[in-house]
């Protein structure tokens, strides 16, 4: 792709909003996820599938955004960036539809394989201009992006609750959403950026391996996602069967962490600004440890509930982060971009089920250990970040540029 501003004609003002546009469909690709999860009880119902088979058809988001993720390079390299987000983005708004619409087992798992898919390329897509904005600016807004992925995500499962409450059918209920969210999306995208390659550039390969700048960045995003995960799915059962909490009070807590997790996104990017990626994800690093040691050492709710929190402070950077940095790797930012992608699906997909498998061996407290474990892991891999730290970009440019004039001329 082209990212020299002069050579593609991009304005101070048209890159300012571009980053409204973008921060928009980031907001617009979080409602569809958090309409799709209020709506999953009525789904399972009306597939007619158990909750062992619910659990294997919800493999299959991430086994499609994993497969299709590494196209999303190839569709921007022929279309442009906008277009091809343009396209993307609809394709998963509207595949929020095709769920509800699924009458067993079978066409529920294909369903739910063309919804990751669309959703995996589609995130690609909106995080590599987000990195080409963030770049342009030359200020920190990966963390906010993502912050409004959270308010579309908690937007879309609040209408979700009053649709459930309600008791309005899902058929209904995601169409109409889909609808409304296909033409904002739309809109939002008329604003981003318009990158094209250049005539001579050679397109990127359909499939192949994350470069290995990728695989290191991932393996940082890997941790965090993995305590996210854990943290979201499994803090209300930590709450209630080890410290014997009641249901409302459980369930808060995982209203807390997501909450917690879109604040700190939405105001991170002035603490990367000022401290730079790597000393930002090493402090939360210390952060998330710290409260995963008092979760398994609280004992009452209220410390727990703290606990869970400082987590969700310490990780909610993290992955905004390492998409960052990967944008910046490599001359494909896409393709690394992909492969961190994939890394953090592959670590939110398996979380769950390994903590539930590690506490059914030994106990939710253990489980909750290696958590802390994995949180520690950002206190010592935050340096990998370092080569897509803006900050530390910019002090050694202008270093080398200090010691080029101090240089004597022949």
């Amino acid at each position: 792709m082209t990212t020299d501003s002069t050579a593609t004609g991009f304005g101070t003002q048209e890159v300012r909003r571009a980053r409204y546009a973008i921060a928009a469909v980031f907001t617009v690709h979080g409602a569809v996820t958090g309409s799709f999860a209020t709506r999953v009880p009525w789904i399972q119902d009306h597939a007619g599938v158990s909750a062992g088979q619910l659990g294997i058809a919800l493999a299959f988001p991430a086994i499609g955004a994993s497969l299709a993720m590494p196209l999303a390079g190839t569709v921007s390299h022929r279309f442009g960036a906008r277009t091809a987000l343009r396209g993307l983005l609809a394709l998963w708004t509207l595949a929020l539809i095709l769920p509800a619409l699924a009458p067993n087992l079978l066409t529920l798992c294909a369903a739910l394989f063309v919804y990751g898919a669309s959703a995996g390329m589609s995130d690609v897509a909106m995080n590599a201009l987000g990195v080409e904005v963030e770049n342009r600016l030359d200020k920190s807004i990966m963390s906010g992006l993502h912050g409004m992925w959270s308010v579309g995500a908690l937007i879309g499962s609040a209408a979700g609750t009053v649709a459930a409450h309600l008791g309005a059918d899902a058929r209904l209920h995601h169409t109409l959403v889909a609808l409304v969210l296909t033409v904002l999306g739309l809109i939002a995208c008329q604003r981003v950026l318009d990158l094209r390659s250049e005539p001579d550039e050679e397109p990127p390969p359909r499939f192949a391996l994350p470069p290995k700048s990728a695989l290191i960045i991932g393996a940082v995003g890997f941790c965090a996602v993995f305590a996210e995960g854990a943290s979201l799915d499994w803090s209300a059962v930590y709450l209630r069967d080890v410290l014997d909490s009641s249901a409302g009070l459980a369930a808060a807590s995982t209203t807390a962490f997501a909450l917690t997790m879109a604040i700190a996104r939405i105001a991170g990017d002035r603490i990367v600004d000022r401290f730079g990626a790597v000393r930002t994800v090493r402090t939360g690093g210390v952060l998330a440890t710290v409260g995963g040691i008092m979760v398994v050492t609280a004992p009452n709710a209220a410390l727990a509930m703290s606990g869970f929190g400082l987590m969700g402070l310490g990780i909610a950077v993290v992955v905004p982060l390492a998409f960052a940095a990967a944008g910046r790797s490599g001359p494909n930012p896409s393709q690394a971009i992909a492969g961190v992608a994939t890394i953090t699906y592959t670590s939110g997909l398996i979380a769950p089920s390994a903590i539930g498998s590690l506490a059914e061996a030994t106990s939710l407290v253990v489980s909750f250990g290696v958590v802390s474990v994995l949180a520690f892991g950002l206190v010592l891999g935050a340096g990998v970040l370092r080569a897509g730290d803006r900050k530390t970009v910019a002090s050694s440019d202008a270093g080398a540029a200090s010691r080029a004039a101090a240089e004597p001329r022949p």
